[in-house]
């Protein structure tokens, strides 16, 4: 259960010089945000949010801000959801690809912490390439997977599903030309339209085979459909947090079509899907409190997802409040890397495993407000 292993779960921890002071300040205010679409508010002043309404839980791109949802993520896979079983849709791209294939090993506690300790100690040289990022990534999904691949894909609770992209024309291949080249000219054609995206890139979904989502197929995007296998779930994850221009692309994927394949958060940043589609409610665990479709839309601030998609959508997210409270008043990002660079690389661990921590507070906040009803109470229209 995860309160009982709280302490093993979140001994990445650092002790602020001003710990007392922060943690009487977050005595005293809501670290969550809930916030509801219609349906999903609905049902949750009707009965309350149960376990067993859950049926899809997404889990969106962001790099290092999935550090600070550790401690949900734990509470929910270790403690929560546990406790009406039924079978489940996990969705992730990128780094919320990773956080899924976390949740889905026999113990999900023990592989979180494995995910955040190996995240936190990423090292690099000054001005690292491609292929030194690219073999750190690869070890460290590595060390989330490896050798757990039956485990993974066998879970009779939660199924795993992987969000790739894979590159059209100039993107066709990988190069220190045509990389830059095809991407400066996708953002140009995204920033006309989101659907113009298409022209350069295909989604590519890796399913657990045992149950096709009910989300698919997609029509805003060519989707590609592959059957997730113990050949292929490795590079499936690597290629999903494969960062154009900063990691190489993924190649030779077993059961997938040719090709390169790169970051599934450039279609689906925050994984605006049709969970219209879907009868149960849809669970967000995400780092902030709005849905952007593509990681490129981020930078359109009209492009935010709306829509009966997210009718039956309960999305919970830390509170600005406890983000302020934070190493330099904000969740981990890329940033940091530079932020601290290599002479200070000690500092943005000892930083980063501070937030995941303090983490554990949103884990306990959750539980607490489901156990009393006071979830309805809080929850916010999206």
């Amino acid at each position: 259960m995860w309160r009982g292993h709280r302490i093993d779960c979140l001994r990445v921890c650092w002790q602020s010089p001003q710990a007392g002071t922060t943690a009487d300040i977050l005595s005293a205010m809501q670290t969550l945000s809930i916030r509801c679409g219609p349906r999903a508010l609905a049902t949750l002043k009707r009965e309350g949010l149960r376990p067993g309404d859950v049926e899809i839980i997404p889990a969106a791109a962001g790099g290092p801000k999935g550090l600070a949802l550790n401690g949900l993520d734990c509470a929910l896979f270790g403690e929560w959801l546990p406790q009406q079983p039924r079978q489940r849709q996990l969705i992730g791209a990128s780094v919320g690809a990773w956080r899924m294939a976390a949740a889905t090993q026999a113990d999900p506690v023990a592989a979180f912490t494995r995910l955040a300790g190996a995240y936190c100690e990423q090292r690099y040289s000054d001005k690292p390439k491609a292929d030194e990022i690219s073999a750190v990534c690869q070890q460290l999904v590595a060390q989330i997977v490896d050798n757990r691949e039956v485990e993974i894909l066998g879970n009779s609770h939660n199924h795993l599903n992987i969000l790739t992209v894979r590159g059209k024309k100039l993107l066709a291949q990988d190069g220190p030309r045509r990389t830059p080249a095809g991407f400066a000219a996708a953002a140009a054609f995204n920033a006309v339209s989101r659907r113009h995206l298409r022209h350069w890139l295909d989604r590519v979904w890796f399913y657990d085979p045992r149950q096709k989502t009910d989300l698919l197929p997609l029509d805003d995007f060519h989707t590609g459909e592959v059957p997730l296998s113990a050949k292929n779930l490795h590079a499936a994850l690597l290629a999903s947090g494969a960062i154009p221009l900063v990691l190489n692309a993924v190649t030779d994927i077993s059961g997938a079509p040719p090709g390169y394949y790169w970051d599934g958060g450039i279609i689906d940043y925050h994984l605006h899907l049709s969970y219209e589609r879907a009868e149960g409610l849809v669970l967000y665990p995400h780092f902030t409190d709005h849905i952007v479709p593509g990681w490129l839309d981020k930078f359109h601030k009209s492009r935010r997802a709306e829509g009966p998609a997210l009718d039956n959508l309960v999305l919970i997210s830390p509170s600005l409040e406890f983000v302020a409270t934070l190493p330099n008043g904000k969740l981990p990002d890329r940033s940091d890397f530079k932020r601290y660079g290599p002479k200070q690389q000690n500092e943005r661990i000892r930083d980063w495993r501070y937030a995941v921590s303090e983490s554990r507070r949103l884990g306990d906040e959750f539980l607490t407000i489901v156990e009393n009803g006071e979830i309805a109470g809080r929850a916010i229209p999206l």
